[in-house]
């Protein structure tokens, strides 16, 4: 009796959060989706995960596909968003902030395996549905967008070469290190994520003026 007015008692607390519940379904839907794939992800997992009814779903989302848009929409975006796009926003040093972000990456095993996110959905979707393929277009055309401006802004501070193409260079950055990620993904080997690490921070130093150059910690 006292499990059944448990239940009962967080059905009622959800109900009067909408806002709560849609989260706490985006959140699990997300985690779902990371690890198993939008194709595979089990919308009873997502569910049990929350904590709601399936009723609650079709409250905020009207199939599996509106809240697979907005896991991209919502979280995906929001996460890369944090994670590159804040931190490069009026950054003196674009270049040192980008080594940070890579520096940072985690290299534990099971973060190693399940790979980036907005990569895993593009690469799963983008051939098969138009709403995936642009939407995870915009989050990359954002990411790029944020290091593209860094790099243009650091270039005016003379804390950028000056010779390089921003548009461009973003372009190759943001190529390198989703490629590194994608390769340890396959691997499911940390050191090929070390080795990312590595050479893609080394690129990132080479575009500094000569005069600001740094040796990357373990390259020759």
């Amino acid at each position: 009796m006292l499990a059944i007015r448990k239940r009962s008692r967080r059905r009622r607390t959800t109900s009067r959060d909408p806002e709560r519940t849609r989260e706490l379904l985006l959140q699990a839907a997300f985690q779902e989706i990371y690890r198993s794939g939008y194709r595979s992800a089990d919308l009873d997992a997502i569910l049990a995960a929350a904590g709601v009814t399936k009723g609650a779903l079709y409250y905020h989302f009207t199939n599996k596909e509106a809240l697979g848009y907005a896991v991209v929409d919502e979280i995906i975006a929001s996460n890369l968003h944090q994670k590159w796009v804040q931190p490069l926003r009026n950054a003196e040093d674009p270049l040192d902030v980008l080594v940070r972000i890579i520096q940072s990456e985690s290299l534990k095993r099971e973060d190693v395996q399940r790979g980036c996110p907005l990569l895993n959905l593009s690469q799963e979707m983008s051939g098969l549905d138009e709403g995936f393929r642009r939407r995870t277009a915009r989050v990359y055309k954002d990411w790029h967008h944020a290091m593209a401006e860094a790099l243009r802004e650091g270039q005016k501070r003379r804390v950028v070469r000056s010779d390089i193409n921003a548009n461009e260079t973003a372009t190759f950055l943001i190529a390198a290190w989703e490629g590194y990620v994608a390769l340890g993904k396959n691997s499911q080997d940390p050191r090929m994520m070390e080795s990312g690490q590595r050479n893609v921070s080394g690129q990132i130093e080479s575009l500094r003026p000569a005069r600001g150059r740094t040796r990357v910690a373990g390259r020759g």
